[in-house]
C-alpha cells in the first residue's frame, strides 16, 4: 500500500522492449532497495527486479503496458516514485494501491499566484467515484478534488507538490494515471445487494 505522498522523482535511464512486456531502468536516490520490493512509479505498483547504487529495474507485463502510459515513456522522462508504506510509517495521504483505474488527459494548466490549477478529463467509467473535496490519485500523487464536472475535474497544486513531482513536466494533452478512492469502490460493492 502507498499513501500518494511522492518521495522523489526519478529519471528513466533505460528502456528495453521484450516479448510480453517492457523493462524500465529508473535512476533514484533510494538506498534501501531490495529484490521484490514494491515501488509506485507514477502511480503504478511495480516490483524491483534488479538494482544498483543509483538505479532500479522493473518489468511491465503486457497488461500494464496496455492499461498505463508507461508503455510510451522513453529515456529522459521523469516519473514519480514512492516506496510502499511501512507498517509503522506515517500515513499522510490516503489509501493508494498502485492499481491504476484508467488514464486521463491534462486539459488545462493555470498558475494562480504561487499555486497551480490542473484540469483533467474524467472518464465515464470512474466518474461516480470522484467527488468534490474527495481524494483522487493522479500519477501516484494523493490530491483533493477542487471541482468535479461531468467529464472533467480540477485540483489545486501547492508549490511544494509542483516542485517535488513530475506534474511540473506535464503539458496540455499529456496522459496521467488515475486511481480513484478504493473506499468508494468497496462501499458501492457492499450496497449492490441492497438495490
Amino acid at each position: 500500500m502507498f499513501t500518494g505522498i511522492v518521495e522523489e522523482t526519478g529519471a528513466v535511464v533505460g528502456v528495453t522492449d521484450a516479448d510480453g512486456g517492457r523493462r524500465l531502468r529508473i535512476r533514484t536516490t533510494f538506498d534501501d532497495l531490495h529484490h521484490g520490493q514494491s515501488v509506485s512509479v507514477s502511480g503504478v505498483c511495480l516490483t524491483v527486479e534488479e538494482y544498483g547504487d543509483d538505479w532500479f529495474e522493473v518489468f511491465l507485463a503486457s497488461e500494464t503496458v496496455e492499461k498505463t502510459y508507461l508503455g510510451t515513456v522513453d529515456v529522459g522522462d521523469t516519473v514519480n516514485l514512492e516506496r510502499a508504506l511501512r507498517a509503522d510509517g506515517r500515513f499522510d495521504g490516503h489509501i493508494v494501491q498502485g492499481h491504476v483505474d484508467t488514464t486521463a488527459e491534462v486539459t488545462a494548466i493555470e498558475q494562480v499566484g504561487e499555486d497551480w490549477f490542473f484540469e483533467f478529463t474524467l472518464p465515464e467509467a470512474v466518474a461516480q467515484y470522484v467527488v468534490n473535496k474527495g481524494s483522487v490519485t493522479v500519477d501516484g500523487i494523493s490530491l483533493t478534488v477542487a471541482e468535479k464536472r461531468d467529464d472533467r475535474f480540477t485540483v489545486a497544486i501547492i508549490p511544494t507538490t509542483y516542485e517535488l513531482t513530475a506534474l511540473s513536466t506535464k503539458a496540455l494533452g499529456d496522459p496521467v494515471h488515475l486511481e480513484v478512492d478504493v473506499v468508494a469502490k468497496y462501499v458501492e460493492s457492499m450496497l449492490d445487494g441492497y438495490r
